[in-house]
Protein backbone atom coordinates (compact mmCIF):
# COMPACT_ATOMS: atom_id res chain seq x y z
CA UNK A 1 0.00 0.00 0.00
CA UNK A 2 1.02 3.50 -1.12
CA UNK A 3 0.65 5.99 1.54
CA UNK A 4 1.17 9.89 -0.67
CA UNK A 5 2.65 12.85 0.96
CA UNK A 6 0.02 15.78 2.41
CA UNK A 7 2.28 17.57 -0.36
CA UNK A 8 0.78 15.55 -3.04
CA UNK A 9 -1.84 17.56 -5.21
CA UNK A 10 -3.66 14.38 -5.78
CA UNK A 11 -4.54 13.66 -1.92
CA UNK A 12 -5.95 17.38 -1.66
CA UNK A 13 -8.09 16.73 -5.25
CA UNK A 14 -9.33 13.17 -3.15
CA UNK A 15 -10.36 15.06 -0.40
CA UNK A 16 -11.87 17.74 -1.80
CA UNK A 17 -13.78 14.75 -3.88
CA UNK A 18 -14.97 12.78 -0.91
CA UNK A 19 -16.27 16.00 0.35
CA UNK A 20 -18.39 16.61 -2.35
CA UNK A 21 -20.10 13.41 -2.21
CA UNK A 22 -20.76 13.79 1.28
CA UNK A 23 -22.53 16.65 0.58
CA UNK A 24 -24.66 15.88 -2.05
CA UNK A 25 -25.78 12.83 -0.56
CA UNK A 26 -26.52 14.50 2.92
CA UNK A 27 -28.72 17.37 0.61
CA UNK A 28 -30.40 14.29 -1.16
CA UNK A 29 -31.28 12.83 2.55
CA UNK A 30 -32.63 16.33 3.75
CA UNK A 31 -36.40 16.50 2.46
CA UNK A 32 -36.84 20.38 1.01
CA UNK A 33 -39.15 22.55 2.65
CA UNK A 34 -40.57 23.76 -0.59
CA UNK A 35 -42.21 20.70 -1.15
CA UNK A 36 -44.21 20.54 2.58
CA UNK A 37 -47.91 21.50 1.72
CA UNK A 38 -48.58 24.49 3.65
CA UNK A 39 -51.69 24.46 4.68
CA UNK A 40 -53.40 27.94 5.41
CA UNK A 41 -55.76 27.04 8.18
CA UNK A 42 -52.74 25.66 10.34
CA UNK A 43 -49.95 27.78 9.17
CA UNK A 44 -50.93 30.86 7.53
CA UNK A 45 -54.20 31.85 9.16
CA UNK A 46 -52.29 31.85 12.87
CA UNK A 47 -49.70 34.42 11.84
CA UNK A 48 -52.39 36.37 10.33
CA UNK A 49 -54.16 35.99 13.80
CA UNK A 50 -51.36 37.49 15.39
CA UNK A 51 -49.53 39.72 13.28
CA UNK A 52 -52.31 41.12 11.17
CA UNK A 53 -55.60 41.01 12.17
CA UNK A 54 -55.69 44.07 14.60
CA UNK A 55 -55.62 46.53 11.80
CA UNK A 56 -57.39 44.48 9.34
CA UNK A 57 -60.60 43.53 10.32
CA UNK A 58 -63.79 45.93 10.75
CA UNK A 59 -62.75 49.39 12.96
CA UNK A 60 -59.01 48.56 12.31
CA UNK A 61 -57.02 51.06 10.82
CA UNK A 62 -55.78 48.93 8.16
CA UNK A 63 -59.67 47.91 6.91
CA UNK A 64 -60.51 51.46 6.90
CA UNK A 65 -58.10 53.02 5.22
CA UNK A 66 -57.57 49.56 2.36
CA UNK A 67 -60.66 47.72 2.97
CA UNK A 68 -58.44 44.72 3.42
CA UNK A 69 -60.36 42.46 5.86
CA UNK A 70 -58.58 39.66 6.85
CA UNK A 71 -60.97 37.57 9.05
CA UNK A 72 -61.54 34.77 6.44
CA UNK A 73 -59.84 33.11 3.69
CA UNK A 74 -62.41 34.69 1.18
CA UNK A 75 -61.37 38.18 2.25
CA UNK A 76 -57.86 37.69 1.91
CA UNK A 77 -58.21 36.23 -1.52
CA UNK A 78 -61.02 39.31 -2.31
CA UNK A 79 -58.33 41.72 -1.81
CA UNK A 80 -58.53 45.43 -1.07
CA UNK A 81 -60.28 48.35 -2.57
CA UNK A 82 -57.10 48.79 -4.72
CA UNK A 83 -56.91 44.94 -5.96
CA UNK A 84 -56.02 41.75 -5.49
CA UNK A 85 -53.40 41.39 -2.94
CA UNK A 86 -53.04 37.31 -4.15
CA UNK A 87 -52.16 35.50 -7.40
CA UNK A 88 -51.91 31.50 -6.57
CA UNK A 89 -48.91 30.26 -7.68
CA UNK A 90 -46.90 33.43 -8.24
CA UNK A 91 -45.81 34.81 -4.96
CA UNK A 92 -43.32 37.40 -6.00
CA UNK A 93 -46.26 39.00 -8.16
CA UNK A 94 -48.48 38.93 -5.31
CA UNK A 95 -49.35 42.62 -4.00
CA UNK A 96 -49.28 40.62 0.08
CA UNK A 97 -45.94 40.13 -0.63
CA UNK A 98 -44.64 43.21 -1.72
CA UNK A 99 -45.69 44.43 0.91
CA UNK A 100 -44.65 41.64 3.88
CA UNK A 101 -41.21 41.91 1.95
CA UNK A 102 -40.82 45.88 2.11
CA UNK A 103 -40.20 45.97 -1.83
CA UNK A 104 -42.73 48.66 -2.05
CA UNK A 105 -42.70 52.28 -0.59
CA UNK A 106 -41.42 52.30 3.00
CA UNK A 107 -44.46 53.86 4.70
CA UNK A 108 -46.84 50.63 3.20
CA UNK A 109 -44.67 48.24 4.44
CA UNK A 110 -46.72 45.20 6.14
CA UNK A 111 -47.34 45.25 8.91
CA UNK A 112 -47.55 48.48 9.18
CA UNK A 113 -46.92 49.23 12.93
CA UNK A 114 -45.11 46.38 14.07
CA UNK A 115 -41.93 44.73 13.67
CA UNK A 116 -42.01 42.84 10.14
CA UNK A 117 -42.35 39.09 9.86
CA UNK A 118 -39.84 36.47 10.55
CA UNK A 119 -37.73 35.22 7.79
CA UNK A 120 -39.78 31.58 8.65
CA UNK A 121 -43.02 33.45 8.68
CA UNK A 122 -42.53 35.26 5.14
CA UNK A 123 -41.08 32.10 3.58
CA UNK A 124 -44.28 30.01 4.90
CA UNK A 125 -46.50 32.97 3.24
CA UNK A 126 -44.08 32.87 -0.15
CA UNK A 127 -44.19 28.94 -0.54
CA UNK A 128 -48.53 29.03 0.07
CA UNK A 129 -49.04 31.24 -2.37
CA UNK A 130 -46.62 29.74 -5.03
CA UNK A 131 -48.67 26.32 -3.86
CA UNK A 132 -51.53 27.83 -4.42
CA UNK A 133 -52.92 29.89 -1.93
CA UNK A 134 -55.44 26.85 -1.35
CA UNK A 135 -57.95 27.48 1.10
CA UNK A 136 -56.35 24.21 3.05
Amino acid sequence: MIIPCRSCPRVGMISVTILAIVFVVGLASVPLRAAEKISFSEDIYPVIQIRCLACHQPQGDGYEKSGFDLRTYQGLMKGTKFGTMVIPGNAFMSNLMVLIEGRGAPEIRMPHSRKKLSNCDTRLFRLWIDQGAKDN
